[in-house]
């Protein structure tokens, strides 16, 4: 029996979109959250103000800062930014400008956004602050500003420091901050690409070219960190953020966060049909199923962990209800195990962050 039920699963899981998808909870680095950005709801979340590393998503905030001396006057698009030698030991991603080199502000914008240039990042800091340790501290005071309690930034560039830290909160409300304070800048997180000096640098965010709608903001890798990215997207002119920090592979994070955004939206716009919804009812998490479901989900094939990249989609795509309905076991219902999930996985979910 239980081998017809995972030979179901796996038929269905292959065939067929699901009513479920599995999270990345099971991950120990993971967290998440997913915000209506227009009235700041909380849709999901996981762990959500739990400590992590943000790695490259730190470049958003040096952005913030950088935009905010934009509209001060203090800094302007055509400005040279020198390499200094300090910028060009940086690890990669770099863009790899030679010590005296310099690049223009507008051109700094744009590599950094997309390529996550360490090296043109920190030169950045360096002019506008004097030091990277300057504009360190200027960064966790503007977090502390926006409201991001949980956030100390000790570089630019989000290489790995032990005290440089966040969590999918704070990005988030980060995220929202940007959308809503320099909307005209924001668009350098759109582009696939960057044309600098005849060259197309490519942006590290895969879903600006695989999920409609997406249209920034940051992706991040250390070994430390683990797979991060802070993505927004706008469908039906409604906007949802979503953060996942600590994903195991590019592949599942980004696969995570297609998810979060996609069955957001679904919710939204069945919620306007008058039904009661949530997204953390669509997740089916190990700790939200009962026993029999988790055996007849068992198995290296079926792992939930994010140890490999192709098992991650494969149970993001595993048809709850079915697998249910081939262990015989009659005394769930849909309903019932959807209750059971959205209890168990909602966390914070309903709440309303401050407006942004």
């Amino acid at each position: 029996m239980k081998g017809l039920a995972r030979f179901l699963v796996m038929l269905m899981a292959l065939m067929a979109p699901s009513a479920f998808a599995a999270s990345l909870y099971s991950a120990p680095r993971y967290a998440a959250i997913l915000i209506d950005h227009d009235t700041g709801e909380v849709l999901y979340a996981r762990r959500a103000d739990e400590t992590r590393y943000p790695a490259s998503i730190t470049k958003v905030m040096t952005l913030y800062v950088a935009f905010e001396e934009l509209a001060a006057g203090r800094l302007s698009l055509d400005d040279e930014i020198r390499i200094s030698r300090r910028a060009w030991a940086q690890a990669p991603s770099k863009l790899g400008l030679r010590v005296g080199a310099t690049i223009s502000v507008r051109d700094a914008f744009g590599v950094i956004a997309t390529k996550s240039a360490n090296d043109i990042s920190v030169a950045l800091a360096e002019h506008i602050s004097g030091s990277e340790a300057a504009f360190a501290e200027r960064m966790t005071a503007t977090a502390r500003r926006l409201g991001m309690m949980s956030s100390l930034f000790y570089n630019s560039s989000g290489l790995p420091h032990p005290e440089h830290t966040t969590t999918a909160r704070d990005i988030a409300i980060l995220s929202r901050a940007m959308l809503r304070d320099f909307p005209a800048h924001y668009p350098v997180f759109s582009q696939t690409h960057y044309r600098y000096r005849g060259m197309a640098v490519a942006n590290h965010n895969h879903l600006l070219a695989t999920m409609p709608g997406v249209d920034g903001i940051k992706t991040g890798f250390t070994n430390a960190a683990g797979f991060t990215l802070a993505a927004s997207a706008v469908r039906d002119n409604r906007r949802l953020v979503a953060v996942v920090l600590g994903g195991p592979s590019r592949m599942g994070r980004d696969g995570n966060v297609q998810d979060l955004l996609s069955i957001g939206f679904d919710v939204l716009q069945r919620r306007q049909l008058g039904e009661n919804l949530t997204v953390a009812a669509r997740f089916a998490e190990p700790d939200d199923l009962p026993d029999a479901v988790m055996e007849s989900l068992g198995g290296s094939e079926l792992a939930v962990d994010g140890a490999t990249e192709r098992p991650v989609r494969v149970a993001q795509a595993v048809d709850v209800d079915s697998a249910i309905a081939a262990l015989g076991d009659r005394g769930l219902s849909a309903p019932t195990l959807a209750g059971s999930i959205g209890a168990g996985a909602s966390g914070s979910a309903g709440r309303t962050l401050p407006p942004n």
